[in-house]
């Protein structure tokens, strides 16, 4: 079971967030051409709109579907993130940050871990003065790879952390291969043969962008992989063991159970913990 549910309205409204958030990505495939005034027009229109979804998600999730503890376990690990983006800052491809989302998406469920990727590239962004257009794919990006952690099938806990780490890994090639189409339309000599080119059939397109992925971002992607692969290796037993623990102790979702007064005609309502390890996957 996930640490912190999801209501069934913000559910709705993450899907749509999630299903918009793909729309943006894609747009090269499924947009005819001539449909738009400028070149620009589509990442700026996309970027605003996913900034707007953005801000519907957060404000259905903090209205009913996360508690103030959940909001503060939301704002340290976005804090804790920021700070660790910097360490790597994707350099030569190392990324900090993913191994957190990860683990937390994994434990705390796809709805956290979709917000922790949104707010935890926002907040990295002002921390390091990242903020352009691109931010929202990076947000967006992220906010894919915790809601993916929190969608894994249950494993038992000595198979758990080999399957996080082959995840970890995927989810760094995963990123790259969506950040790209960010700026692929636009960064490529269209006379060169792994250009996006307007009114190509699917197939040829999909090939194209293929080959621009393999040839620009390949390496760096792997050094994302790598270093995601390795940190969950290495310190993921222990901070799913931190984080489990400490949802354990918030109880994010306490047991309301009605007991019978002393007097009849006065009904009270007891709030207990829930049994040890209901937190846990």
């Amino acid at each position: 079971m996930t640490a912190v549910r999801i209501p069934g309205r913000a559910r709705v409204v993450i899907a749509l967030a999630a299903f918009i958030g793909l729309v943006a990505f894609t747009w090269p495939f499924l947009v005819a051409p001539g449909k738009f005034g400028s070149n620009y027009a589509p990442p700026l229109i996309f970027g605003a709109l996913l900034v707007l979804v953005l801000s519907v998600v957060i404000a259905e999730i903090a209205s009913g579907g996360i508690d103030a503890k959940a909001l503060a376990m939301l704002g340290v690990l976005s804090a804790v993130n920021a700070g660790l983006r910097p360490l790597g800052a994707g350099t030569a491809g190392v990324e900090t940050v993913f191994f957190v989302l990860v683990l937390a998406g994994r434990v705390f469920g796809p709805g956290f871990g979709f917000t922790l990727g949104c707010t935890s590239l926002f907040a990295s962004a002002l921390l390091t003065g990242g903020v352009g257009p691109w931010m929202p794919y990076q947000m967006f990006g992220c906010a894919f790879v915790g809601m993916l952690a929190g969608l894994l099938p249950r494993a038992r806990r000595r198979w758990e952390v080999p399957m996080l780490a082959a995840y970890g890994a995927f989810s760094g090639y995963l990123f790259g291969f969506l950040l790209n189409l960010s700026f692929w339309p636009f960064s490529t000599d269209p006379n060169s043969s792994i250009a996006y080119l307007p009114g190509l059939p699917f197939t040829e397109q999909w090939h194209r962008y293929l080959l621009f992925d393999l040839a620009t971002s390949l390496g760096w992607d792997t050094g994302r992989a790598v270093t995601t692969f390795t940190a969950v290796l290495l310190v993921g037993p222990a901070v799913l063991t931190v984080f489990r623990r400490a949802a354990r102790r918030a109880n994010f979702e306490p047991t309301v159970r009605f007991e019978k007064p002393d007097d009849p005609g006065l009904p009270t309502a007891r709030v207990t913990a829930r049994p040890a390890g209901t937190a846990l996957r």
